[in-house]
């Protein structure tokens, strides 16, 4: 990571809280799932995030957004992860500190609801692993959670907050409570926020490496960052997986502390989710129109908001190993809407072609076997770092 990204300055008064990590949320409580949420009963539960960003002090968000009850909390620390362990559990005892809320090792998170931790008066940098350990002591009951996390976390009997390495500890692969750690960076510090689906959220590649596409272009850059608001399996007119993105820019765009610039990607589960679901019956599909109104709906509301935004073609997707995903009439809404984006049919303020990134020259509607991640629906991490390298870091003015 390059210093630009770090704030030295040790001057209040000169700084602001900014994001420097982001996670986007689904209901556990949804109709349709294609995750599996869980919960935590008398556990500590360890989960580490990469920080995009750097600054002086830092804080913690943690979310009962979706949970059906409260969230009792005995106590919180964070601490550096050790590196080189090969335990994805274990930390750097020297660094671990105990968080607070308003004063008070302990809170009650009320349902629906997300609070923020006292600031930790301690710098971090761009690109710090930093683990967030929480003691739960009762049952959480199904929890707010995300699908793909920034690396595994793990869950451990009793209160092992103090614990270099957990003991007796589980490992899972969903994300739950953590939605963002902000940093207090140099007033005017300008930040991205990358929004949509899965290609966004970096599903199929690899955990703890940050090899999602905006985590590749993040690499690229000299100032600023990106921070990452994917939902794999979402969509742009339909609820379910998570919000909608026209429900949900508000929340995981707007109020994103430093925002300056928005990178879109969304279209494929609106045409993919519909033709699984009625599999082997045709899916009601939302017309090229139809999305077109709708990112017409969303930039308005970005760019009333002074945003730069940046939308993208639709990824290619023929071929896919999931069931129904991949239909005739879905191939032709999808070539429609590239076609009329690539022509110049768009509100965004710039597009990139990302399809054209990973498309086999040879069939354009399929995945570059070199980038396919394996189901022909996802990139891999040389597939997102094709796309990260064919974006035009010059579009993103941090």
């Amino acid at each position: 990571m390059t210093s630009t990204r770090t704030n030295t300055s040790t001057s209040p008064t000169e700084n602001t809280w900014t994001a420097a990590h982001r996670t986007a949320v689904i209901n556990p409580h949804e109709t349709f799932r294609l995750f599996e949420s869980r919960g935590f009963t008398a556990q500590t539960v360890r989960q580490t995030v990469r920080l995009a960003g750097g600054g002086t002090a830092f804080r913690v968000r943690i979310s009962n957004r979706y949970g059906a009850q409260p969230l009792d909390i005995a106590g919180a620390h964070a601490a550096r992860r050790a590196p080189g362990t090969g335990d994805g559990s274990t930390i750097d005892p020297t660094t671990n500190t105990p968080l607070l809320f308003a004063g008070a090792p302990a809170t009650t998170v009320p349902v629906g609801a997300e609070i923020l931790t006292d600031p930790v008066e301690r710098p971090v940098t761009a690109g710090e692993e930093l683990t967030v350990s929480l003691h739960l002591p009762g049952d959480t009951g199904l929890t707010t959670y995300s699908a793909v996390p920034y690396d595994i976390g793990h869950a451990a009997p009793g209160d092992q907050l103090t614990a270099e390495t957990l003991k007796d500890a589980e490992e899972f692969g969903s994300g739950h409570f953590l939605t963002g750690v902000d940093v207090r960076a140099p007033e005017g510090t300008r930040i991205a926020v990358a929004f949509g689906d899965s290609w966004i959220e970096g599903a199929f590649t690899t955990p703890g490496a940050d090899n999602s596409f905006p985590g590749q272009l993040g690499r690229r850059l000299t100032r600023g960052w990106i921070v990452n608001q994917g939902i794999s399996g979402n969509r742009l007119l339909t609820a379910e997986i998570g919000e909608r993105l026209l429900d949900r820019v508000e929340r995981d765009v707007l109020d994103v502390p430093g925002v300056t610039h928005v990178i879109v990607h969304v279209g494929l589960n609106d045409l993919g989710i519909p033709s699984m679901i009625a599999h082997p019956e045709p899916g009601d599909l939302p017309t090229p129109d139809a999305y077109l109104t709708g990112v017409t709906t969303l930039t308005e509301r970005l760019r009333a908001a002074g945003l730069t935004v940046i939308g993208t073609t639709i990824g290619p997707y023929e071929g896919t190993v999931h069931e129904g995903y991949d239909s005739a009439a879905g191939q032709a809404v999808r070539r429609e809407i590239n076609s009329r984006l690539l022509a110049g049919e768009h509100p965004y303020d710039h597009l990139f072609d990302l399809a054209a990134a990973v498309a086999d020259p040879a069939r354009p509607t399929r995945i570059h076997d070199d980038f396919n991640a394996g189901d022909g629906l996802h990139v891999n991490d040389a597939g997102a770092k094709a796309i990260a390298d064919a974006f035009d870091v010059t579009l993103l003015d941090l």
